[in-house]
């Protein structure tokens, strides 16, 4: 079987050119370079190197070996730099949260620090529905989540607001209610409705914005953006789900009499007691508590 020494000497003695200009990268005598690569060629019954020249020259046979030996060697950095990382306590996976509503481009960037700071750790993202973050929470399914903010937390709950959301009705331009300067609710009440919903049967809270006698309930606020372009009824969106269409003119903002501002909601990042908090955990913790999410 190859040692990851035969590996590193083949591949050296490969893009360098000749053992002795590998030997010096590796900081190694030019025979321990070239016995190594000997031995590979023993152990595999293959040659490598076409050595009738006065360097090596990889043959076709080492040419297809190089890739292999590179994919080993990255396999093998990987499993040392993971097993560095775990002594050092950082955790092996994370489960992050994020409400659908809030999955913008600050929290994209910074899932890249994260990438870049701990590489070795595996992070699962969950894009549940209006008001479901704090089950996934409590059942220990997520470890952390961003979350438009709750009325009431259960007990075991930290959380920390930073920011808040703007929610607008919108309708298609197409749509009756668009050719409207102004809307009150009886304008809104004679078409149909279309609103978020959680999965938790029990989850209530959308009732307080239903205005319509006529109602659709959707779990993803984006498949509601894509009935409402395609001339379903209004609803009331965040601003972030609804930001492409509303710029290409598809989707527009309804001026309503008898609110002239847009409803904005908190936002916060929670979290329980349960769940142990390693490096990873903090760092991301520290990172999504310093975003800043403010609209109007």
């Amino acid at each position: 079987m190859p040692n990851t020494d035969q590996l590193n000497a083949f591949i050296a003695a490969a893009e360098s050119g000749s053992f002795s200009a590998a030997g010096r990268r590796l900081k190694k005598a030019q025979s321990a370079v070239s016995n190594a690569v000997m031995n590979l060629e023993i152990e595999t019954g293959v040659d490598l190197f076409d050595r009738s020249t006065r360097k090596p020259i990889l043959t076709a046979a080492g040419e297809a070996l190089l890739k292999s030996a590179y994919a080993i060697m990255e396999s093998h950095n990987d499993f040392t730099n993971r097993a560095r990382s775990l002594n050092l306590g950082e955790e092996s996976n994370l489960c992050l949260a994020i409400e659908q509503n809030l999955f913008i481009p600050p929290v994209v960037h910074l899932l890249v620090q994260f990438e870049r700071t701990f590489p070795h750790v595996e992070l699962e993202l969950l894009d549940p529905g209006e008001n479901d973050v704090p089950e996934l929470l409590r059942s220990g399914r997520a470890d952390m989540g961003l979350m438009l903010e709750q009325e009431n937390y259960p007990q075991g709950f930290h959380f920390r607001g930073i920011g808040h959301s703007r929610r607008v009705p919108v309708c298609s331009k197409d749509h009756p209610l668009a050719s409207l300067s102004q809307v009150n609710h009886s304008d809104l009440r004679r078409y149909r409705q279309l609103i978020p919903k959680s999965l938790n049967l029990e989850e209530t809270r959308h009732h307080e914005h239903i205005l319509s006698p006529r109602v659709w309930y959707a779990e993803s606020p984006f498949v509601i953006a894509e009935l409402l372009c395609a001339g379903l009824g209004w609803a009331s969106l965040h601003e972030s789900v609804v930001q492409e269409e509303l710029t290409n003119g598809e989707l527009i903002v309804l001026k309503r009499t008898y609110q002239q501002d847009a409803s904005l909601q908190g936002i916060d990042v929670g979290w329980t007691e349960q769940q142990a908090q390693g490096p990873a955990a903090k760092w991301l913790l520290q990172h999504l508590s310093g975003l800043k999410f403010n609209s109007g």
